[in-house]
Order: structure tokens, then C-alpha cells, then sequence
């Protein structure tokens, strides 16, 4: 993998993802946008629709056009298509499943009903076989969709334990859901097959079909004569810094000191959109990939390995297209010139992260072989901290998350968690990326280019209420964040409460109430990098939109006509954003489905956790071996309220508190490999607080009865 998945998202905002986290925007009003009618649009996009099929329920009246989400306690989250977020009781849902699209009627403030179901997105479903007594049922690789679904008809030649692909014959509304062996897919207990189950499960694309692979063949290596209008760069040192693992090359950096005392950053990018044209078969397939896609010990490219390996990769020592952005710098890290070019380059070195974070502490054997690129990367690294204190300045925002990497043995199975931190060559490119891109959306807005720019909006008012609640509870003045908050507040009140306790807890609540990051085709800002023009143009191998801000710049470079324009990148934009969204969905599921794989060979054993995130039902705690379980609420000694305010369970008897960050001794109780789920169990109960008035009577003891029952 070249560089960790935040980055390849969106480098330069460092946002952790929870599963119960509701993203969505809703235009300042709780419960999200109300309905319209018919053909209307409202800000966001979003389209609403009536009801017109006789009978239904509603019929005649206004309805909405929802997609399913996740359903907890019996009552499924579901979101319009500008982000807002409503609510429906499972008994009204018309028997939908998670993913499902479905046209819906509103009842009172934040609850629909479901009229009808408009699109399935489970028409196959992947599971685990269980055969017991002549019942057959499936367990769902899906954590969202029912824990079993009962089977019907010829197995083949699968047997218990067998990961299946099934297809549907009735729904939940149709007697309940049922489902039909189509195929075999393998044995469960491998991991292999248990990832080849979730990443169909996900229904991520695969296979390049024959027009495409056909396509990346014919490309030819750069010649200067095939496009002789290009610049001839190839005399600059220029050279690439990646992961030790990465292939797929799509930048490279270099640093000139001009006369005036000022340097000369380059950031050259390989020009993909000359080999993928739009319209074409490898056009259509990125646009339907959206992105690649970073699995444990896999990738799922967004372009062959022919492109993304070969013809575009900037491999050391051979002459590429490139797209540059050369910026000129002065001495307090402040752009004060800025062209792009399109260029012919050529790499002269293929440096890795760990061998540059070494020679930058102090490593003599790094030194050795870095040669004279040891001067410019101190130099690099000089310009990187000067960059960085100028955003850091303007109040861009930084969550400093880890995210897991998984070292595999030879039958792909998880072995070890190694949780890898950003060192300074890591950073340095970090930070010539974020200046390269917010140049190139700062020369398409100024020249009126349409392009899909990378946008973060301002945080949800009442997510926004929520976190300023929080901040008076713990005693941190909110004055600044209860009232139109920018990122400066944001960052200031971060740093203020670092060594705070609740520091945990700050952090999470700041990332919950923001917006998505999402791509549109209006320079929108971005909130998060405190930024007025950001876009994605750095990474064209693997994220679609930086192919579309490639083609555009190559389009006003050369004088014609930008081809993606309208409704088209409109639609562009939307596509990109749902992808990314997938992508993220199916990395997280790949992680814990690895997480709970090692874990169930440790069932029993104990480990120190901090508590990572706390729900009316119990609370997940972060394992020092880098994976992360649930402990139940039924299994705790006491009735523990959930103070949502301060993001704590206190116990009603004992007092006892847990909270966000608080250290625990766990025992690994049971693991669910087709649900990915690790539940643990304290190893000790917390001590009652002294003091504390225990509610006696039996009305106490039956709600406890009550709620392990």
C-alpha cells in the first residue's frame, strides 16, 4: 500500500470513523430537509418524489426517496440524498434491508414510514451455511443485514461451515426472508475465502472486462515525440518517496533554489488522463470503481496493473508524462507564484518512508545511500515545517489517528496488528500535496474551470450544539464553538485540552460534528484544512476525481474545451462521493473481519484497553494489541445510565464511572467471525464510590433482572 487509506481519501484531514456515527447534512434543521414536490431540488441535490402506486399507504401524498441504513434496536437509520438523516421502526419498513432504496412517507419531526420498496440491493446474498437437524440457514457476511436467513432448496455440494452465495426468493414482507444456494465459494475457516466473501458481499468491482484490459495494453511507454508541446523536465532531480510495499507511483517532488532566495517546489504527477481518455472502456470502469480499494494483503486497483504499475507509474529511471505543479515559496512558507505545465520527467530515485524517517534521525547508513539527495531532503523538510506552520497558523484541523495494518502469514491470516505512525517524510509529502492541490483549485476558480473540487463543509448546527454541551460539562469555555465556529476554534479548543482527561471524549465529539467531505462542482471550501480551494488532483491512479482535475488543467494548458461539464460532472461528483463511501465501508469491514480472526485464536486470554467509544448498550474498548472489542452492558455488576452529554456510563447502585480514555483490564469472552465481533468482559468490576446513596427496593432489582434477561 503506497500511503494510509486517510491520506488516500483525503490528504490533509485526519478523521476517525465510527460505526454509530449519523453523517449527514441538514441544513441547519433537525430531521433534515422537508419534503417538496415533485421535480423540485433542494440544496444538497437531493430529489423528492410522490406517491403514485394506488393503495399505498399515503397515497397521493408528498414522499421521499431514502436509502436504508443500520438499523439498532429494532429502528433502521435512513438518509436522503442530501445527507439528512431520518428514522424508521422496523415494523415499518415494508420489510427493507439495509442498502435498500425505498420511497417513504414522513410521520411528525424525524420518522417515516416506508410506502414501498423502490430498488434492492440485496438481490444475492453472502453467508455462512449452518445445517442443524435438517434446518439450513445462512449467517451474513453483511453486520447489517438479519444475523440468519433461512435457506431453501438444493445445497450442491456445499456443506456446513461454507461460505454460499445465495439469491433471494421471498422478502421479509413476503412471509420472511428466504433465501436459494446458487454457489460454493469455500470453506469459512480460510481467510482468503472469507475475504474473497466480503469484498462480493460489498460488491466491489473485480475484474477489468476485455475492452479495457485490451486498452492498456496498446498504451506505450512516454516518448517526447508522441507530444512534443511538453516541457522537457527530465534534467530536474526529482524522486519519489512511498510506502516500501508500493507499486503504483503517481508523484513525484522536487526543490530548486532560486536567485531571489525564494525555492521552486515541484509536485509532478503522472498524467493519466493522456492513456485514459474520456469515454473510453478504462474511462467507464474508473468512473464505475470510483477509486482503488486497500484490503488486508490486497488492492483492488481503480486501473489495470498495465497503467497502474507500468506505463503510469513513475518508476526510477524512466521517462514519464507527467502533469507538474511548480510553486515559488518564500522564506515564511507563503506561495507567491504558482504555474502548471504539462511536462516529460524523469525520477531519478525511489525513496521509502521508513529509510527516509531514518535518515532524518540521524541514520549514517541512510546517509550513505541517500548521497546527495540527503541535502535536498533536508531542505524539503525545512520547507514542509515552514508550509505546515502557515496551515497550522490559518487553523487547519488535525485528528492524529492510527489505523491498523496486518501482517499476514502465508495462508493470508492475521498474525499481528502493527499500527504504523506518520514520521516526518511522511508529513513532508503530506504537506506538498495539500499545496499542490489548493494551487490547482486555485487556478481553476480563478479561471472559471469547471472541475469537482474537494469540499468540506461547516459543521451540523445541532451536532455542533452537542459538542459545545460537552465543552461547558467538563468546564471548557464553548462561547466560540456554540456560535458560527471556524477551524482556528476548532483547533485552539484541541490543543487547549490534550492533557485533559477528557481529551478523548473532546476529540471524538469535534469529529462528530462534522460534515462528510464529499466532492461537488462548486469551491465550497474546505472546513477541516481551512481552506477556500482545495481539490483532489495528486493521486489520478487511484481516485477518479483527480483523473477528471487532470484532464481538466490538460484542457486549459492546451486550449480546448473541458469535456466533463454540467449535469455530467454533477453526476461525476455524486459517483465519486458514493464511492469513496463504499470503499471506506468495505475497508473498515476488511479490518474487522481480520481484528476478530486473530482474536478468536485468543479467546479467554486478558489485555489492557482504553474505552474507545461508550452507547447506551454497553461500551468498545481499544486493545493494546491494536484491536478493539464490545463490553456488553448486560455483563456489568450494576444499572449504568448513559449520560450522552458527557459521553459517560455511571452507575446507579455503585457510582462508578466510565468514561472515554479510561483505562481497563478486558478478557476476550467469544468471538463471531461472520459478524466480525469480539465481546469482552471486565476482568474487574469498578469500585463503588464512597459516599454514593445505593437505590434500594425491589423496583431496582427487577430493572437489573430485567435488563440482563
Amino acid at each position: 500500500m503506497k500511503r494510509s487509506r486517510r491520506e488516500q481519501r483525503d490528504t490533509g484531514s485526519k478523521k476517525k470513523t465510527e460505526d454509530a456515527r449519523t453523517k449527514g447534512r441538514t441544513n441547519g434543521r433537525r430531521g433534515g430537509t422537508q419534503p417538496v414536490r415533485e421535480g423540485r431540488e433542494v440544496p444538497g441535490g437531493a430529489r423528492f418524489v410522490r406517491t403514485f402506486a394506488p393503495g399505498d399507504q399515503g397515497d397521493g401524498q408528498q414522499a421521499l426517496r431514502l436509502k436504508v441504513g443500520g438499523m439498532s434496536r429494532g429502528v433502521y437509520r435512513m438518509e436522503a440524498e442530501d445527507g439528512a438523516a431520518l428514522l424508521c421502526a422496523r415494523e415499518n419498513a415494508k420489510g427493507a434491508l439495509s442498502g435498500d432504496v425505498v420511497l417513504a412517507e414522513r410521520i411528525g419531526r424525524e420518522h417515516v414510514i416506508v410506502l414501498r420498496v423502490l430498488e434492492r440491493a440485496h438481490e444475492t446474498i453472502m453467508g455462512v451455511l449452518r445445517v442443524h437437524d435438517g434446518a439450513c440457514v445462512i449467517l451474513p457476511v453483511e453486520r447489517r443485514l438479519p444475523p440468519e436467513i433461512a435457506v431453501e432448496g438444493d445445497l450442491g455440494d456445499a456443506q456446513d461451515g461454507d461460505i454460499v452465495r445465495t439469491r433471494v426468493i421471498h422478502w421479509e414482507d413476503e412471509g420472511g426472508l428466504c433465501v436459494t444456494v446458487e454457489e460454493r465459494i469455500g470453506s469459512f475457516q480460510q481467510a482468503s475465502c472469507a475475504l474473497d466473501a466480503l469484498v462480493m458481499s460489498q460488491h466491489l468491482r473485480t475484474a477489468f472486462d476485455r475492452d479495457a484490459l485490451a486498452q492498456a495494453e496498446a498504451c506505450r511507454p512516454a516518448l517526447l515525440e508522441d507530444d512534443p508541446q511538453r516541457e522537457d523536465l527530465r534534467g530536474i532531480v526529482s524522486f519519489t518517496i512511498d510506502g516500501r510495499d508500493a507499486k503504483d507511483f503517481d508523484d513525484a517532488v522536487s526543490l530548486k533554489t532560486l536567485a531571489n532566495g525564494h525555492v521552486l517546489l515541484g509536485v509532478h504527477i503522472a498524467d493519466v488522463g493522456h492513456y485514459v481518455p474520456r469515454g473510453t472502456p478504462l474511462d467507464r470502469e474508473a468512473y464505475l470503481r470510483g477509486t482503488s480499494v486497500y484490503l488486508p494483503g490486497r488492492v483492488l486497483p481503480m486501473l489495470p496493473e498495465q497503467l497502474s504499475n507500468g506505463v503510469c507509474s513513475l518508476r526510477p529511471d524512466e521517462d514519464k508524462f507527467t502533469l507538474s505543479a511548480l510553486m515559488e515559496i518564500d522564506e515564511s512558507g507563503r506561495v507567491v507564484g504558482e504555474r502548471l505545465a504539462r511536462t516529460l520527467t524523469r525520477s531519478k530515485a525511489r525513496l521509502v518512508y521508513d529509510d527516509v524517517n531514518a535518515f532524518f534521525a540521524g541514520g549514517e547508513q541512510e546517509a550513505r545511500q541517500l548521497g546527495a539527495l540527503g541535502d535536498t531532503l533536508l531542505a524539503m523538510r525545512a520547507l514542509s515545517a515552514k508550509l505546515r506552520e502557515r496551515r497550522e497558523a490559518g487553523g487547519c484541523i488535525e485528528f492524529e489517528t492510527e489505523e491498523p495494518t496486518f501482517v499476514l502469514d502465508e495462508a493470508g491470516e492475521p498474525v499481528e496488528i502493527v499500527k504504523r505512525e506518520r514520521g516526518d517524510a511522511e508529513k513532508m509529502i503530506e504537506d506538498f500535496m495539500l499545496t499542490a492541490n489548493e494551487s490547482v483549485a486555485r487556478f481553476a476558480r480563478e479561471r472559471s474551470v469547471p472541475l469537482l473540487y474537494r469540499v468540506h463543509e461547516k459543521p451540523d448546527p445541532d451536532k455542533l450544539t452537542t459538542f459545545a454541551d460537552y465543552l461547558d460539562s467538563v468546564g471548557i469555555n464553548s462561547r466560540r464553538i456554540r456560535h458560527h465556529a471556524s477551524p482556528a476554534d476548532y483547533r485552539s479548543v484541541l490543543e487547549s485540552a490534550k492533557e485533559l482527561p477528557e481529551y478523548s471524549a473532546i476529540s471524538t465529539l469535534a469529529l462528530r460534528s462534522m460534515q462528510k467531505a464529499r466532492y461537488d462542482t462548486k469551491p465550497l471550501g474546505h472546513f477541516g484544512l481551512a481552506m477556500g480551494d482545495y481539490c483532489h488532483f495528486t493521486s489520478p491512479i487511484r481516485r477518479y476525481p483527480d483523473l477528471v482535475v487532470s484532464r481538466a488543467v490538460t484542457a486549459v494548458l492546451t486550449g480546448a474545451h473541458v469535456s466533463l461539464v454540467g449535469e455530467a460532472l454533477a453526476d461525476a461528483a455524486l459517483r465519486s462521493s458514493e464511492c469513496e463511501r463504499i470503499a471506506v465501508d468495505a475497508e473498515r469491514a476488511a479490518d474487522k473481519l481480520m481484528m476478530a480472526r486473530m482474536m478468536a485464536r485468543h479467546v479467554g486470554e486478558e489485555y489492557e484497553g482504553t474505552i474507545s467509544g461508550i452507547s447506551d448498550f454497553g461500551f468498545y474498548v481499544a486493545l493494546f494489541n491494536g484491536a478493539e472489542g464490545f463490553v456488553p452492558m448486560r455483563t456489568l455488576e450494576d444499572w449504568f445510565e448513559f449520560d450522552e452529554r458527557r459521553l459517560i456510563l455511571r452507575g446507579e447502585r455503585t457510582g462508578a464511572v466510565f468514561s472515554m480514555g479510561q483505562t481497563v483490564r478486558v478478557r476476550v469472552e467469544n468471538v463471531e467471525l461472520t459478524q466480525s465481533a469480539v465481546d469482552l468482559a471486565l476482568v474487574r468490576q469498578p469500585a463503588p464510590v464512597k459516599g454514593r446513596k445505593k437505590p434500594g427496593g425491589k423496583r431496582e432489582h427487577a430493572r437489573i433482572r430485567g435488563f440482563k434477561s
